[in-house]
């Protein structure tokens, strides 16, 4: 598993699943992954479908940096993802707790 693979397909299956969450979140979101495996997507949680695309938009709400491993491993619940924030390993941009805690359901 890697980000690629969690952000392209298990996100979108999760917000097929659960539409509430999309509507929830309400946003638009840059993931910045850093490491083998990484890259940039945009979560757009403001459309119907097609929520994941490759590459960063101009605008969004928050951007989420964090390594492909630190990623996989918070999507595994082997990393806490509060703790992986505390220390330094996921970046919020601008921080904005609400938000975060909405996408943590999500993930």
């Amino acid at each position: 598993m890697n980000a690629k693979d969690i952000i392209e397909n298990q996100i979108p299956e999760s917000l097929k699943a659960k539409p509430e969450l999309a509507k929830e979140i309400n946003a638009v979101i840059v993931f910045d992954v850093s490491g083998e495996g990484g890259g940039k997507w945009t979560l757009d949680t403001t459309k119907t479908e097609g929520w994941v695309t490759e590459g960063a938009t101009d605008g969004a709400k928050m951007t989420i940096s964090v390594s492909n491993d630190d990623f996989v491993k918070i999507r595994e619940k082997k990393l806490n993802a509060q703790m992986a924030a505390m220390q330094g390993k996921l970046k919020f941009k601008p921080m904005d707790m609400g938000l975060a805690m909405k996408l943590a359901k999500l993930l």
